[in-house]
């Protein structure tokens, strides 16, 4: 299968929620929420990057039923 270019869009959405994943991964297995401990001290920026992160999801999930 070739690769296929993504625009800025999807390359963000698909890195957002890869944080996301992750960050949920880390808090299930360690209780270590990453993004707090990065953005901690800027309660409304960690706020914008659990939205970031949903709205990614979001799109993500609409983009792969479209394709089907």
């Amino acid at each position: 299968m070739a690769k296929k270019d993504c625009n800025w869009v999807d390359c963000t959405a698909k890195v957002l929620v890869l944080v996301g994943a992750l960050n949920w991964g880390l808090v299930g297995a360690f209780s270590f929420n990453l993004v707090e401990k990065l953005l901690g001290s800027w309660p409304m920026v960690a706020n914008l990057v659990y939205i970031l992160v949903g709205v990614s999801a979001l799109y993500r999930a609409w983009q792969w039923y479209a394709s089907r």
